[in-house]
């Protein structure tokens, strides 16, 4: 029995699934937002590619990359612009749940099963906030705190934009270079696809090389060959980075319930990510290094973990 559909909405891909009474994703469609004018017209070819007719569902949760917190929804990095209650009337749901992308992966995270994921360093998980971040196009970051009868309540905001700070002499002179080429040096700066070229050219220049034109898939591909030792610095210099920006998420929300990254791409790292400056970073905190090490950090290796976070939104009837 279909219970809703649900939605991930990305800058170029939209990504559709319908959920059953058990929670389960099933007939999971990619489609081109660039090919439709907005998420009603990608809805309706949806359904005829899934051979969904008669009854339509009448409950939904799409996550979209963008602030939610109005109606009218505008894509980042899409022409899409919409308004959630025109969408509800149109397709005729009874509700209809929009969230950050990065909201509905947060709210996977209690959800996952051990295969989901791949824990790196020390640490076990207790009752208690949980926090989420992730680099792949730009840097995600939400959380879930913990709130009355166990239930978590998700947390959005823009924190990839953060200042992002230095912990050893070699990451001042990094990111000094950072400041001169790009100005504000935020976490997602570095943190990202493209930040990680910015990182990438930065550690070019103080080595006294030319720039070269490259991208994160190739400079990831050196690395992991051990084919440039540019690039290697420039990845260990990366989860570094991520290590702190983690442990700083982790203190904020006193995350006892763990740290999960997520995006698109730690999980190409593999062993690499386990053995870098990662857990290091993330564990040194001073005085609140033995808390620190208590802490658990996992790599979500889920192939859809905004569907897991969308499903258990169709399902609440709150």
């Amino acid at each position: 029995m279909i219970n809703g559909v649900i939605a991930d909405i990305g800058g170029t891909n939209v990504r559709f699934a319908i959920v059953n009474e058990y929670g389960e994703t099933l007939k999971i469609e990619n489609l081109l937002c660039s090919d439709f004018a907005g998420p009603l017209e990608a809805v309706q070819t949806y359904y005829e590619k899934a051979g969904i007719s008669g009854t339509r569902p009448r409950r939904a949760a799409f996550c979209v990359a963008a602030p939610v917190n109005q109606d009218r929804i505008d894509v980042t990095n899409n022409h899409w612009d919409f308004s959630q209650l025109d969408v509800k009337r149109k397709l005729g749901l009874d509700s209809l749940k929009i969230v950050n992308d990065f909201t509905a992966v947060a709210l996977s995270a209690p959800r996952l099963h051990a295969n989901d994921y791949v824990k790196i360093g020390t640490g076990k998980a207790k009752e208690g906030p949980i926090a989420v971040l992730g680099p792949g196009t730009g840097l995600g970051v939400s959380g879930l705190l913990y709130g009355e009868n166990k239930q978590f309540i998700p947390i959005s905001g823009e924190g990839g934009h953060v200042a992002l700070a230095p912990v050893n002499d070699r990451e001042s002179e990094v990111l000094a270079q950072l400041r001169r080429d790009v100005g504000f040096v935020s976490a997602e700066r570095v943190l990202s696809g493209f930040g990680m070229v910015n990182l990438y050219n930065a550690v070019l220049t103080l080595a006294g090389q030319p720039r070269v034109d490259v991208n994160a898939a190739e400079i990831t591909r050196l690395a992991l060959q051990e084919q440039d030792p540019i690039a290697l610095e420039t990845i260990d210099l990366f989860c570094g980075f991520l290590g702190t920006v983690a442990s700083d998420m982790a203190l904020t929300l006193f995350a006892t319930g763990g740290v999960f990254i997520a995006g698109g791409i730690v999980p190409k790292l593999g062993e690499a990510f386990a053995k870098s400056s990662f857990r290091a970073h993330f564990d040194d905190k001073g005085i609140y290094t033995d808390l620190m090490q208590t802490i658990p950090t996992m790599v979500i290796t889920h192939p859809h973990p905004a569907f897991v976070g969308l499903s258990s939104m169709v399902l609440s009837r709150t």
